[in-house]
């Protein structure tokens, strides 16, 4: 019964965006539509599994979810004003009347007009996230809170006032067109990329990662590279996302304690995935201006391909380092590239470039800076300065198994010192 419950809730993710895509066209009210299939999707994932999932689920999911909207208007007078909005779009007596009969066509599929939607300019990058995750990744509130540790009641004010931000803007479901629809596809991109960081590194919990956000993130963007298949930004993320993605099993060891990069077992990491995301962004490189997304899957790349550490080809992910800086500041950008010169001209060398970055407001006190001053230290056999800042860093980070990670780093060099 556990399979049957994911295969439907893998099917309802999917199927969430292209159902509320097809009454917002039919009504055009966003927030009233999304309530709506949020209720069909609740239905669905309570009785799919034990009834089956009908012939054609998304028809079932768009007829359910219209019905529901008509309820809503029927029953909540303290929606009025939402029942007058509708009414510009259609009129009232068609849509409480005839609902159940004239349910939208579920032929066209709006998940990507939709996804463009839920990263319109006049909302906050959190609240983008929040409401693409719930309308185009079928995420419920909960699941959302849950991911980024926040109250359920919290994250519900921000899908709402999200919703509401919509509806005040007047935006249809429509693509965005010439100047605005480059800048709207960077906005999703960039959305797109904080999710997948968020699941694969949580910024704070008891897990390292968060899977589910990073198989959405993956999800979704595979949607966007099929819409704009020749844009190289968008295949050079999805390389990213994926090739990283490959070494997630070798992440967390059996207590789910983190494993770091260079003392990873090889052999766990997903070839399957790594051979997708090398093909992806080697045809992509050659095809046109190389972007930051790009050149991180290069760097990415780089590290699947080699044997172990030792065999990696560090001039060449200095060299795209180097490359990557141009894009402008970015102070984990440069905090890797110190790591890379380390790895290419010694550890004393990385330290020098850390001690130009404990200015930058961004990083003086991050947990991370102090990590990889510990690392270096240790690499130069400095293990009693090296202990205490795996310590500060230890103290300073959010995360509980990077915390654990960092003490026993700690305990291990205060043994040798």
């Amino acid at each position: 019964m556990t399979a049957v419950r994911h295969a439907v809730e893998d099917l309802l993710r999917e199927l969430a965006p292209q159902v509320l895509g097809a009454l917002v066209r039919r009504y055009g009210v966003f927030d009233a539509c999304e309530d709506a299939v949020q209720e069909a999707l609740l239905a669905a994932a309570l009785q799919w599994p034990d009834e089956g999932v009908p012939d054609s689920p998304r028809g079932w999911l768009v007829t359910v979810a219209s019905r529901k909207l008509v309820d809503q208007i029927r029953s909540d007078s303290a929606r009025r004003r939402r029942e007058e909005t509708l009414a510009l779009a259609t009129p009232q007596a068609e849509l409480l009347s005839h609902a159940a009969d004239a349910v939208p066509s579920t032929d066209r599929d709006d998940s990507p007009a939709l996804l463009f939607l839920c990263c319109h300019p006049a909302l906050s990058p959190a609240s983008r996230i929040a409401l693409t995750l719930r309308a185009v990744g079928g995420l419920s509130t909960p699941q959302i809170a849950s991911a980024f540790l926040v109250p359920e009641a919290t994250m519900a004010q921000r899908i709402s006032r999200a919703k509401q931000t919509i509806k005040a803007s007047g935006t249809s479901l429509a693509m965005p067109e010439g100047a605005d629809f480059a800048e709207r596809l960077a906005a999703v991109r960039h959305v797109l990329y904080l999710v997948f960081n968020e699941g694969y590194t949580t910024t704070s919990s008891a897990d390292l990662t968060a899977p589910e956000l990073s198989a959405e993130a993956i999800r979704l963007t595979r949607m966007l590279h099929r819409l704009v298949p020749d844009d190289t930004e968008t295949a050079g993320l999805l390389a990213l996302m994926l090739l990283t993605d490959a070494r997630r099993p070798a992440r967390t060891g059996p207590s789910g304690e983190l494993v770091p990069l260079a003392e990873q077992d090889r052999g766990r990491w997903d070839r399957r995935l790594i051979a997708e995301g090398v093909a992806l962004i080697s045809r992509t490189l050659p095809c046109g201006q190389v972007g930051p997304y790009q050149l991180q899957a290069a760097i990415a790349a780089v590290h699947d391909e080699a044997e172990d550490t030792d065999a990696t080809d560090w001039p060449q992910i200095l060299a795209l380092y180097d490359l990557l800086r141009q894009f402008g500041p970015n102070p984990m950008v440069d905090l890797n590239r110190a790591v890379a010169v380390a790895m290419v001209h010694g550890p004393a060398a990385g330290l020098g470039l850390l001690r130009e970055l404990e200015g930058d407001k961004h990083l003086t006190r991050h947990h991370r800076l102090l990590a990889t001053r510990a690392h270096l230290l240790e690499l130069l056999g400095e293990h009693k300065t090296a202990a205490d800042a795996y310590r500060e860093a230890a103290r300073r980070t959010t995360s509980t198994p990077e915390r654990r990670h960092l003490i026993a780093r700690a305990h291990r060099l205060e043994g040798r010192a």
